[in-house]
């Protein structure tokens, strides 16, 4: 029996790096690393020494500021 892979298409991204993080809200690449690693109301994901930030909670907690 042969099992379907479901994938999700690559064109649905659901993380933002640090870089665009800082885009968004308008900061130095810098002042957008020192809020990603403080408590700062979203969730953070480390991948080895890189950090991505979930879509869904980053803009869950720009939209309650």
């Amino acid at each position: 029996m042969e099992m379907a892979i479901m994938q999700q298409p690559s064109s649905q991204r659901r993380v933002y790096t640090v870089k665009e993080i800082a885009e968004i809200l308008g900061i130095s690449k810098n002042a957008a690393y020192d809020l990603v690693k403080s408590e700062n109301g979203f969730v953070t994901v480390r991948i080895g020494k890189t950090i991505r930030v979930p879509i869904e909670s980053f803009d869950e907690w720009l939209n309650n500021r």
